[in-house]
């Protein structure tokens, strides 16, 4: 069974943030399963809305969608210190405890930490607006250099794109890491981006210019397999460490540590999905050098072992229903 998706609108929202969820679970989805998953848009008060683009948009249905939907999100909210109605804090706080997965992306936080669900808990929001969130949530542990932060049932993301990393992210987590790269290809977007890489750096690796940095970051990404040091990286770009380190983290807004886990991590979910190498053939192939530090990395990761996950999105596999 497919998971249920509701997206809560409200007056003023961004179209572009509305339009996410439906683009990547939705739209583009459709090509890997039929129809994608169900996505419907709610709101408190059904009717016509305003947008910030200076267009009005219809919704037909009320907050009653989200009652049994498995995905619940809030992918906007105008004002940050405007807090969500009653309403709206209701409807996310019966989804959780029933437990849906409740997602807040950009300032759509705001509305999560205003439901009491963040308390205690991790979470991004859009960097611009971390002071703002800190001053009226002092309980949550805001993490806002973060693209998005997974809490299991509840999940923030941060700023336009990067709910769509977030959206992918996931997709991922219940469709498989190698469904998610089919859809971001398809819209031309990262086909991995770790939460933990930075919402705000100097230059974004996609989009940088061909340089020694970027050619010693393609060989690096070629060689996931080897023991891949911060020295020989600094030697082949002709930097000292600490100049390299600094361009590093300037140009992918992360540490070398972090960057090459989170390929590696990508390239074992890939090869435990498409191919049937036994666990250690993988640990190598990725980089891990052995199965014992692939399992801890899954673990601490993904929440889950390689061969379980080889079980729920093995291309030979019964995906399991929605649960």
């Amino acid at each position: 069974m497919l998971p249920r998706v509701a997206v809560i609108a409200f007056d003023r929202i961004s179209p572009f943030h509305l339009a996410v969820p439906s683009l990547v679970w939705g739209e583009e989805l459709a090509d890997e399963l039929p129809g994608g998953w169900p996505v419907m848009i709610a709101a408190e008060h059904p009717g016509r809305l305003t947008t910030n683009a200076g267009y009005a948009i219809d919704v037909a249905n009320g907050l009653d969608a989200a009652a049994d939907a498995d995905i619940v999100v809030v992918p906007w909210w105008d004002d940050p210190d405007e807090p969500a109605s009653g309403a709206v804090v209701d409807a996310l706080q019966t989804a959780h405890a029933r437990g849906a997965t409740v997602v807040g992306l950009c300032l759509g936080a705001f509305v999560l930490a205003d439901a009491g669900l963040l308390d205690g808990r991790r979470a991004t929001t859009h960097w611009q607006w971390a002071d703002a969130f800190r001053r009226r949530f002092p309980a949550v542990r805001l993490q806002p250099e973060a693209l998005y932060v997974d809490e299991g049932a509840i999940v923030t993301g941060a700023g336009s794109t990067a709910g769509v990393d977030t959206c992918l992210h996931l997709l991922a987590r219940h469709a498989g890491q190698a469904t998610a790269n089919r859809v971001a290809r398809r819209i031309v977007a990262a086909p991995h981006r770790a939460g933990g890489q930075a919402q705000f750096i100097e230059a974004p690796l996609p989009d940088a210019p061909r340089d020694a940095l970027s050619d010693v970051l393609s060989w690096a990404a070629e060689h996931l397999d080897e023991r891949v040091t911060i020295d020989e990286l600094a030697s082949r770009a002709h930097l000292s460490r600490s100049t390299f380190t600094r361009a590093f983290r300037a140009r992918t807004g992360t540490t070398v540590h972090e960057w090459l886990t989170a390929g590696r991590l990508a390239r074992a979910r890939h090869l435990l999905e498409t191919t049937t190498l036994g666990v250690d053939a993988v640990a190598a192939r990725a980089g891990f050098g052995s199965a014992a530090r692939l399992r801890e990395v899954f673990a601490r990761e993904l929440g889950t072992a390689p061969t379980r996950y080889r079980a729920e999105f093995g291309t030979a596999a019964v995906r399991p229903a929605w649960a």
